[in-house]
């Protein structure tokens, strides 16, 4: 026989294909392997197109992009239903109203008593000892405090030299002032206004006007002013028992030389209940992370799943349950097995958070918390095992391909999943991190990044600033006035920490 009976012609009986042509069987040979390869040309189609598919479908919701970047059909997550109320506050809800100032801070109190009864006419007397305030607010024209000081000079009538009077010890050679300095950096770092904006603001607000080169000064007096206050508060931050850290990029021009090689700018945060870091590295590797946090840190870490982080024990690793999501959605978008065990996934997230927002308002203890979660924990095991198990290609890129690497990955750091169920004080999400990271990224489509080291370093320090003062409830032109000030007079700036130290102290506390 010149060869074997395919199996497409279990149909035809041996003795047939026995009888059949030599030709007819080349033929028919011919036939499957061509057959053969139309369907591995068509297995390789559609696994193109489910890439494609996959990438043109990329939102935020399976994915790390952006929620404003979603294209207009995307559902947003998380939307509520409408609940059919009308607009603003319900019955029972307390309400808000503006706030009055001090009577202390008004510039004039007017006090007016009714003469006559407004039903009968007839005439009224005595005092009311509560009121109706109405205050009006109006702001006056601002105008700036100058103060010239006039060197003269004069001729002497020995030697015939000419001798000019010098500024007082107590006068500062600098043109503008320190709380104009913090005025420009607020603008800038705080409500990220470009150098022409501020310099606008200036002169419209402030009826001062500066060259664009000043500002740029004043820029970096500001950062350089806040710098100490800046590391002091990154070595406490390293120092928390948990830290939440992501990172974003941010483009660093080579104005000034120093980043020759073009290398992507990326800032990096680090958030803690009371201290929010950022700084700018020209890289987004472990080196950088470890720079972030410190070599020797030891606390908890929540985070993403990025390989920077790797270095970290996994006992004090927390991955991101929000990443998470997104990674199960991806697979679930994905046909076939990818679907089915992706969907599974996405259902044991849903019943780990209705049980964890039990857990925050109290209804559900932690002890009974962690209990529930078991089985949870183990069917999320089991699926992950499950996605593992299929063997692929070492360079195969198929949907199947991406979710058994995904799978398998998620395994190698599964303890990391669920710190959060037994260990107080630690979130299942990154989200505060991300927040912090928002105003930053609108600054960086705004400014398109900075163009030199020093403008990163003014972006960090002031990011962390404002974040950090935010979280105390603290005036962030008031400290910035302050910190110029200081640098001025060759004091130390005031520290980020006046209201971090107290606090902690309390917590190392027994009675605490």
């Amino acid at each position: 026989m010149d060869e074997p009976v395919p199996s497409y012609t279990d149909a035809v009986s041996s003795e047939d294909w026995e009888r059949t042509p030599t030709s007819v069987k080349q033929l028919v040979g011919h036939l499957i392997e061509r057959l053969e390869q139309l369907e591995k040309q068509h297995q390789d189609l559609q696994n193109q197109y489910q890439l494609l598919k996959e990438q043109v479908n990329r939102n935020s919701s399976n994915s790390s992009q952006s929620p404003s970047s979603d294209p207009p059909q995307v559902k947003k997550q998380g939307r509520r239903r409408k609940s059919g109320k009308k607009r603003g506050g319900q019955p029972g809800h307390p309400g808000h109203h503006r706030h009055l100032f001090a009577v202390e801070q008004c510039a004039s109190v007017n006090d007016y008593y009714p003469e006559s009864c407004r039903f009968c006419n007839a005439p009224l007397s005595g005092e009311d000892l509560s009121p109706y305030r109405h205050q009006t607010v109006e702001i006056p024209p601002v105008l700036p405090e100058v103060l010239e000081y006039r060197l003269h000079q004069r001729v002497c009538e020995v030697c015939g030299e000419t001798t000019r009077a010098e500024l007082p010890a107590e006068v500062s050679a600098q043109v503008y002032g320190p709380r104009v300095a913090a005025i420009v950096a607020v603008f800038s770092g705080m409500y990220r206004h470009s150098q022409r904006m501020v310099q606008q603001a200036m002169l419209d607000v402030f009826g001062t006007q500066m060259a664009l080169g000043s500002i740029n000064n004043l820029r970096q007096q500001a950062s350089e002013a806040v710098a100490d206050p800046v590391e002091e508060a990154k070595a406490y931050a390293q120092q928390q028992p948990v830290v939440k850290s992501d990172e974003t990029g941010f483009p660093q021009g080579n104005a000034d030389g120093n980043n020759p090689d073009q290398r992507k700018g990326w800032l990096w945060v680090m958030v803690t209940p009371l201290v929010t870091v950022f700084q700018i590295f020209l890289s987004r590797s472990q080196q950088s992370a470890q720079a972030l946090l410190g070599k020797t840190f030891d606390g908890i870490l929540i985070s993403d799943r990025h390989s920077v982080y790797n270095w970290v024990s996994l006992v004090c690793r927390q991955v991101c349950w929000a990443h998470l999501k997104r990674d199960f959605t991806k697979i679930a978008e994905r046909p076939g097995i990818s679907q089915a065990i992706g969907e599974a996934l996405l259902k044991q997230e849903e019943k780990l958070f209705k049980l964890w927002h039990r857990v925050r308002d109290g209804t559900l203890t932690r002890s009974d918390f962690i209990e529930t979660v078991k089985p949870i924990r183990a069917k999320v095991k089991s699926l992950l095992t499950q996605g593992a198990s299929y063997q692929i290609g070492a360079k195969e890129k198929t949907p199947l391909a991406k979710m058994v690497r995904t799978c398998r990955r998620l395994l190698k750091m599964e303890p990391a999943l669920w710190l959060f169920v037994t260990t107080e004080g630690v979130e299942p999400t990154n989200n505060d991190s991300e927040r912090a990271l928002r105003p930053a990224v609108i600054w960086r489509r705004i400014s398109f990044g900075s163009q030199t080291e020093a403008g990163s370093a003014f972006v960090a320090r002031m990011l962390t600033v404002v974040a950090t003062l935010r979280s105390q409830e603290r005036n962030v032109l008031e400290y910035m006035t302050e910190a110029c000030r200081a640098a001025r007079e060759g004091k130390p700036a005031p520290s980020l920490l006046l209201q971090q130290q107290p606090l902690a102290q309390a917590q190392d506390s027994p009675a605490a």
